[in-house]
């Protein structure tokens, strides 16, 4: 099935057709001072142009089959065009071999292969086998050097490259002989490959009808028209005056003209007499050839019309005959009709003529009777119908019984018969067999043999290019996802450097903000507007990456719901909120490919989980989003698989529905102060707050002593968020209430949280003495600060992915995560809170540098 057409402008200066006039014939270009060179010098130094006349499968209907088509390749954009004949100006379509994989079938004709892209499979065939192995082989080599000719690789690999001249070579080489290990290159079948192809005569040119291609008629009629120009404009030349010549005809005569004998070779130049004899030749078959098209047409036509006159008399015969046929039926019915109304009519006279009531109802009397009499013959008859039908299916069905049995017998005696022939057949030619029979025996079985060793060969040869055809296409796709894996590694390198550059600025205009202070001018209304577009740029960055995907970018949102970036009232706060989200993104970026990529495939190679050393090193070192759920639900069934029994959380909500709690009121007022930045606490339409609700009921109820305590709320919508499943978030909080966390952690005294708040400060002077001798001096208790986060475990002080990283670990490991985490905040801090000298600077910084914290190593 022939593709859509190309108009000739688009396809540029890769269209191969001349770009002459309508006038003039469209011929391709022969250079013979190019093929004398080419006598002188190898083969392969002037390796012929790509085209040729192939026959190409296509159509639909009647004229579906065989086509002659005149394909030329393309290089530049590695296309193979097609016309009907190489003097067209117009291709009818072409073939992208970018992406395009080559077959060959010993078991179809000769000659015949198949070119297979992404979205059509053409069927063609060359003339003979080796024409066909050529053209395999040039599309191949074709499509590896235009796969090999793609933009080249950056200055440095350029310059490494150039070191390693040699060892490409070498590889190169090895390369060919790869290729020709698979199937040896094929002679050139000059014949029928390239320009002087153009005029030879076609095998087997179908007819007009049938090489016409309907699905392009468009494009036919404008190479008709071309050639219809062509044609009057060289008959206008022959019948000029004798003295107006047409340049091509001077031009030829100038050339058949004899020139001066040089030094060295006296008489008549060959070169000149065989440019002048080519360029007739060409000139009478351009007109020969375009003076055939355009009277098809009508002819169609008049065949058409003349068809279709017989097809409708056919028609409304049929439908005369139907028509009489329906009215002889029709007189017979009237027929009938009539004869009952002359009956009716005639006893309905003998009615009205008697002349007594007497005689009437005598009349109806005997008229009864009368139906009374048919009605029993009727019967009577019906019966006796019904005994003959049966009496003559009887009778069917002994006949055809007697049938079957001499057709029986009669199969028998012929089978006898054969037995007969075929025995005295045999005996007879056991007397009289001759050895010429073994002889042709023998030529039949070596036939044979012949047939069966070209068919070997021809799917041989099938194998080897088949064979090399896979392992083309193996290193051009090996090649384009190594080309694809090094851009998007250098995407997101410059992401992370873009993102950077980007934190840098920002943090550069915060400073120089804080160098003016309050000073009025200019320069303070210039760098407040700095900002203000600063923080804009995230809107301007999001509609730009609708348009062009990139591999990460900064959405208003995580994965749980969370906002990337806080939106603060202080201008203060939402640039630093600002830097914080570029300086995640920048770390997510670089940690990708060097972590997250190797730990993701960890954690996919992990079967069954148990508990194990491994196990707890990539707990810490993360869970992948994919795997959180799994994970969470194992070790929160590790936990408090002694206090799970079947329907206990649907027994709670029932009891809970049944009568009210007295922590309900506080769990209605902390629904709404539940994480404000996270979408899925905040709209309107969600439902996990009325999840989160019915988790905290239960909780009430399985636990009594506890109830519920301010704190709650935030554990169970982290576990919500992870797991999405109420029962799994309810267990997950029974699991830290009363498995992880110690006795009394959430009593109304809060005891045990004390007591880790005065371990926390122990820990603190021991591991960072000098810290908090600087926080000792300005009488600020860090307890205020770190309280919060032992309740809840960092729900409302780190960024999501470093907190569901911590969690990952407390689950599985205990309270002392929170406090090392805790060590490592301060650790990591430690400078930036020894240059703080106020108090009320202090706890300002306190309130929120656990946000800035983005890398969570």
């Amino acid at each position: 099935m022939e593709g859509a057409q190309e108009s000739p402008a688009e396809s540029g200066s890769s269209v191969p057709w001349s770009e002459e006039p309508a006038g003039s014939a469209k011929v391709p270009e022969v250079s013979l001072s190019e093929e004398s060179e080419g006598c002188t010098r190898p083969l392969e130094a002037t390796p012929p142009k790509l085209c040729g006349y192939l026959s190409k499968f296509g159509g639909k209907g009647p004229i579906r089959g065989w086509k002659s088509r005149w394909f030329f390749f393309d290089e530049r954009k590695c296309h193979l065009y097609y016309s009907r004949t190489a003097q067209d100006a117009n291709p009818l379509d072409s073939i992208d071999l970018s992406s395009a994989v080559f077959d060959c079938k010993a078991d179809a004709e000769e000659g015949t292969f198949e070119i297979k892209t992404p979205n059509r499979i053409i069927t063609l065939k060359a003339a003979t086998k080796q024409a066909m192995l050529y053209w395999l082989q040039q599309l191949q080599m074709k499509r590896w050097e235009f796969h090999n000719s793609l933009p080249a690789l950056p200055a440095a690999h350029d310059a490494a490259l150039a070191g390693n001249g040699p060892a490409l070579r070498l590889e190169l080489e090895q390369e060919e002989e790869e290729e020709e290990a698979f199937l040896c290159p094929v002679k050139t079948p000059t014949d029928l490959v390239g320009v002087a192809a153009a005029w030879q005569p076609v095998h087997a040119r179908p007819l007009a009808l049938q090489n016409i291609s309907l699905k392009h008629l468009g494009t036919e009629i404008q190479n008709t028209m071309c050639n219809i120009r062509g044609n009057k404009q060289t008959q206008g030349a022959n019948h000029r005056p004798p003295g107006e010549d047409s340049p091509l005809i001077e031009e030829t005569q100038r050339e058949e003209q004899p020139s001066p004998p040089g030094p060295g070779a006296p008489g008549k130049d060959p070169a000149n007499s065989l440019k002048s004899s080519l360029t007739t030749s060409l000139i009478r078959k351009a007109k020969s050839q375009s003076n055939t098209f355009p009277l098809f047409s009508e002819g169609l036509m008049r065949n058409r019309t003349a068809q279709e006159k017989v097809l409708a008399l056919e028609q409304q015969v049929l439908m005369l005959t139907k028509e009489l046929k329906a009215q002889k039926e029709l007189v017979k019915i009237l027929h009938k009709a009539l004869e009952a109304a002359q009956q009716e009519k005639r006893v309905s006279s003998a009615y009205l003529a008697a002349a007594q009531d007497k005689d009437r109802l005598e009349l109806v009397r005997h008229k009864v009777r009368q139906i009374a009499e048919l009605g029993r013959r009727v019967e009577a008859l019906e019966r006796e119908r019904e005994s003959l039908a049966q009496t003559a299916s009887l009778q069917e069905q002994e006949i055809r019984e007697l049938q079957q049995h001499v057709q029986l017998l009669l199969d028998k005696n012929q089978a006898k018969q054969q037995v007969i022939c075929k025995l005295s057949e045999k005996v007879t030619q056991d007397f009289m067999k001759a050895p010429e029979e073994a002889d042709r025996d023998f030529l039949s079985q070596q036939e044979k043999m012949e047939h069966l060793k070209d068919d070997m060969e021809a799917y041989r040869t099938q194998n080897r290019f088949l064979n090399s055809e896979i392992h083309q296409v193996t290193k051009i796709w090996r090649k384009v996802a190594e080309k694809e894996k090094a851009l998007l590694m250098k995407c997101a390198y410059l992401q992370a450097q873009n993102c950077q550059v980007e934190s840098k600025y920002l943090a550069g205009l915060r400073r120089l903000q804080e160098a003016l202070g309050v000073e009025a001018g200019e320069c303070s209304e210039l760098l407040r507007q700095l900002i203000q577009e600063a923080l804009q740029w995230e809107a301007s960055e999001a509609s730009a990456d609708s348009v062009v995907l990139s591999p990460s970018t900064i959405s208003e949102y995580d994965e749980y719901g969370f906002l990337t970036v806080p939106n603060y009232e202080v201008e203060d706060l939402r640039l630093l909120a600002k830097i914080q989200a570029l300086e995640v993104h920048s770390h997510h970026l670089l940690a990708h490919e060097a972590v997250e990529r190797p730990l993701r495939e960890r954690w996919a190679t992990l079967g069954e989980l148990a508990p194990s050393a491994e196990l707890k090193q990539l707990l810490r070192a993360g869970v992948p989003h994919e795997h959180r759920p799994r994970v969470w639900r194992w070790l929160i069934r590790l936990r408090v698989q002694h206090l799970q029994a079947p329907g206990c959380y649907q027994a709670l909500l029932s009891r809970g529905q049944a009568c009210k709690h007295s922590a309900a009121r506080q769990i209605e007022l902390d629904l709404n102060r539940t994480f404000p930045n996270n979408k899925h606490f905040t709209c309107p339409t969600s439902s996990f707050p009325d999840k989160l609700r019915r988790v905290l009921l239960a909780f009430s109820w399985q636990n009594p002593t506890i109830g519920y305590c301010q704190g709650l709320n935030r554990l169970a919508a982290i576990a919500l968020l992870v797991l999405d499943e109420e029962e799994s978030a309810f267990w997950c909080l029974v699991a830290i209430v009363e498995t992880i966390m110690p006795a009394d952690y959430y009593s109304k005294t809060l005891l045990a949280s004390q007591v880790d708040q005065r371990v926390l400060q122990d820990l603190l002077l021991e591991k960072l003495p000098r810290l908090m001798a600087h926080l000792g001096q300005r009488h600020v208790d860090l307890s205020f600060i770190t309280f919060n986060w032992f309740l809840v475990v960092f729900a409302d002080s780190l960024i999501s992915n470093i907190l569901l990283q911590v969690w990952d670990a407390f689950l599985y490991e205990g309270i002392k995560v929170v406090f090392r985490y805790a060590l490592a905040i301060f650790k990591y801090n430690e400078e930036a809170l020894l240059r703080l000298q106020d108090s009320l600077e202090i706890y300002q910084y306190l309130h929120f540098f656990t946000k800035t914290i983005c890398d969570s190593r």
